[in-house]
């Protein structure tokens, strides 16, 4: 298993928003999360991705039991074997594409010259070869998604965590964005777990994670 998750709560003031969760992620799976909102279920990834702290529970990815970690150990953890894609993409505007996606190497201390060069790879890789000098303002929709999938590849993680990724996208869009996953997948083995409003994308996902009201309400 790449995730192995064990009685995850989260509680905001007397807000009991997850009420235990567990949950294993295979390596190579594209799982996606659905369910009505406020179910908990941007709650769950970002806890899952290191970004929250649970309650109480147990969290563990790749063998190492996260909940363990000092916060120093957790960042640098994250760094090397956690990806994100938001909605909203993220990406800062005064960078170009190429310095977008380089940043997650440059925080691990890679040689400059390494990291421009798989940042070079992966933007070629998702049909970005002509865009990589341009910032995000010059860039369409799915352009800037691209670049935010490149970002989190860039440290060939164990996982990537995506909350709503094809939110602020049309459909047409959403469907490229939708074939990328699958083709990152088959290439690379990458492993996925989606939060998701997007019924096409939930449906071809291999498994679907229903969430109401702080829980998991089945698992397929």
């Amino acid at each position: 298993m790449i995730l192995k998750a064990s009685n995850i709560q989260k509680k905001y003031g007397s807000l009991q928003v997850l009420k235990g969760v567990d949950l294993d992620i295979a390596e190579g799976e594209i799982v996606s999360i659905v369910g009505s909102s406020g179910a908990g279920k941007s709650t769950l990834l970002h806890i899952l991705g290191t970004l929250d702290r649970p309650d109480t529970g147990e969290l563990e990815i790749c063998g190492t039991a996260l909940h363990q970690l000092k916060p120093k150990e957790l960042a640098h953890f994250r760094n090397q074997h956690i990806g994100f894609v938001f909605q909203f993409h993220h990406l800062l505007p005064e960078f170009t594409a190429l310095e977008n996606v380089s940043i997650p190497g440059w925080i691990a201390g890679k040689k400059p010259s390494e990291v421009e060069q798989q940042a070079k790879t992966i933007l070629a890789e998702l049909g970005l070869s002509e865009r990589m000098l341009h910032k995000p303002g010059e860039l369409s929709g799915g352009e800037q998604q691209r670049v935010a999938i490149a970002r989190a590849m860039l440290n060939r993680p164990s996982i990537i965590f995506a909350d709503e990724p094809t939110g602020n996208l049309d459909s047409d869009t959403a469907h490229e964005f939708h074939t990328l996953l699958f083709k990152l997948r088959k290439e690379f083995g990458q492993t996925f777990l989606l939060v998701t409003h997007n019924e096409e994308l939930a449906r071809i996902s291999d498994r679907i994670i229903h969430m109401k009201d702080g829980k998991i309400s089945s698992l397929p």
